[in-house]
């Protein structure tokens, strides 16, 4: 099965100079809906359809259909750098 990537979405922001508080003041999205795209979950055709016309881009120059394992492989390399990182906080 394919999960959705939003990895995409995160260097168009770049380019455009724009953070990620700024993707949400432009389309109006709430903060759990942002932290659905952080997460790479699933998220409405009407959010997908707001960040389209605030970045004036399509469908595929945001997000890319990729193999559940892909995603997971990404995700748990996330988690493990992030808890690399409280570990390190508390020595």
């Amino acid at each position: 099965m394919k999960m959705v990537s939003y990895k995409k979405l995160w260097h168009l922001l770049i380019d455009k100079e724009m953070s990620k508080a700024d993707l949400k003041r432009a389309t109006g999205i709430s903060s759990s809906t942002l932290a659905s795209l952080v997460a790479e979950k699933n998220v409405s055709l009407d959010v997908l359809l707001k960040i389209c016309a605030a970045l004036d881009c399509n469908f595929s120059d945001m997000m890319d259909a990729v193999p559940n394992e892909e995603v997971t492989k990404r995700k748990k390399g996330a988690d493990e750098s992030a808890s690399d990182h409280l570990r390190s906080s508390y020595k």
